[in-house]
């Protein structure tokens, strides 16, 4: 057996060309921009304390809301997104079920143009659409990534991937600090175009993602009886009656519900959290932007590279690590510039150390989540990756609804600081939850699963 066998026969997958590879980490570069400006910096900003507004609760309840619209997009995806992973899986269709995502993603997004002041419904409804679209798109994008290179080579295409996301949010960041301004009452007439830029962006950016991606599977026939939903809804069923032979990837997910729900909270809160309980003004604010964005993409480079080296799941491990740290460091800082001030006689502000702060979260955020998305790529048979990043999304969504639920409620009693802490108890138990996932025996139960669908035909029972 050559060099390029693996142990159970099945060769082992060439890298992909250049242009396929960039092509799959545009979509990362294009849908950041929906991310950072309408989930994590602007708009959620805008709902809570022009939207919804102040109504002598401190934006408890405008936090609420958002965090409702938020869990309620995420459970859809938790419903649907197994079912739509088999079903393109079975079909060869990851291609066209991204696409459908990408465009219902960019028409939701559009018109949240016509959110104005006191339209809550209509802001929750289309909150709920456009993160809908754009969360199950997570998944089909992520679906590819077993295709396009050796288990090796998973790590850095995936890093890139995310660092290629982040350089996209400097882009927006930048045309939206230039031109678009604070997401106030006053400046509502300008900020409420964020929208259409997001969709706009995602748009344009996303094109050579549809260009230059491959749709590599082999469709089977669909037997006359049945359709394409029941079909998923078998291949479900027979993967968790099945679910022994990948009983390391099921563990993983386990840790991952608990790791994304404080990264899902620390996305959709970290910059509502810095104008409620920092204070910090715009140029801080805008300051933060780009800290995150490049610190992050530093982040996924440089762990995507490392745990290449190092083994993925030792590099997960310690970027949960960081988060814990990040997480004590967020809800400290207001504390920790006041005994500065006091024992040193100095004049900091707490906006200028939750700076400092930020490099740490960025670190944290763009290295956790790519090493997340590599191991569910190691872990995954070939012909089953469409369905099991389907479980990795259900993992994640499941996580963001509970999580992103349960700190809206925890804040609405005890207030946005004391509530964050919260998230350094998940991740803590996501570590402990990951520490027995082998990674090697779970690479062999995939190239086994590959091995056996190869002899049988390519057809899945």
């Amino acid at each position: 057996m050559s060099s390029a066998e693996s142990a159970t026969g099945t060769t082992e997958r060439p890298l992909a060309p250049k242009r396929e590879i960039f092509g799959w980490a545009m979509f990362d570069f294009a849908n950041q921009a929906y991310t950072l400006l309408i989930i994590t910096v602007v708009f959620g900003d805008m709902f809570t304390t022009v939207i919804v507004g102040d109504r002598g609760d401190d934006y408890r309840l405008g936090n609420l809301l958002w965090s409702l619209s938020l869990a309620v997009s995420y459970f859809l995806v938790v419903v649907s997104g197994p079912v739509c992973g088999a079903i393109m899986d079975y079909s060869a269709s990851k291609k066209r079920f991204l696409f459908a995502s990408y465009i219902a993603t960019v028409t939701a997004t559009a018109l949240l143009y016509f959110v104005e002041p006191g339209y809550i419904i209509l802001g929750v409804i289309l909150i709920i659409c456009s993160n809908f679209a754009y969360a199950i798109g997570e998944n089909f994008i992520a679906a590819f990534l077993p295709e396009l290179g050796p288990a090796r080579s998973l790590g850095k295409i995936s890093g890139f991937g995310w660092a290629l996301g982040y350089i996209g949010g400097l882009f927006a960041a930048a045309f939206t600090l230039a031109f678009l301004g604070d997401a106030t009452a006053e400046n509502f007439e300008r900020i409420r175009w964020v929208g259409p830029f997001a969709a706009g962006f995602f748009l344009l950016a996303a094109i050579p993602t549809f260009l230059f991606l491959r749709e590599r599977g082999v469709p089977q026939a669909r037997p006359t009886d049945r359709g394409y939903v029941s079909l998923g809804f078998k291949r479900i069923g027979d993967t968790i009656r099945d679910i022994a032979r990948f009983r390391d990837l099921a563990i993983f997910l386990s840790s991952v519900l608990f790791s994304m729900g404080g990264i899902y909270i620390i996305i959709t809160f970290a910059f509502i959290y810095g104008a409620q309980v920092i204070g910090w003004d715009e140029n801080i604010r805008n300051i933060m932007f780009i800290i995150v964005q490049i610190t992050a993409a530093i982040g996924a480079l440089g762990f995507g590279a490392l745990q290449d080296r190092l083994g993925a799941k030792p590099t997960y491990i310690g970027t949960l690590t960081l988060w814990v740290l990040a997480i004590l460091a967020i809800w400290g800082t207001p504390e920790v510039t006041e005994w500065v001030n006091d024992t040193f006689g100095a004049d900091w502000e707490a906006q200028h150390l939750f700076l400092v702060v930020g490099c740490l979260a960025g670190v944290s955020l763009g290295s956790s989540q790519s090493a997340s998305r590599t191991l569910v790529g190691l872990f995954s048979p070939e012909a089953k990756a469409a369905e099991f990043f389907g479980f990795w999304g259900l993992a994640n969504k499941t996580a963001g609804m509970f999580g992103i639920i349960g700190l809206g409620l925890l804040q609405a009693q005890v207030g946005l600081q004391a509530s964050i802490l919260f998230c350094a108890a998940l991740f803590i138990i996501a570590i402990m939850i990951c520490l027995p996932v082998n990674q090697a025996r779970a690479q062999r139960a995939a190239r086994q699963w590959d091995a056996e669908y190869a002899a049988n035909g390519g057809r899945i029972g």
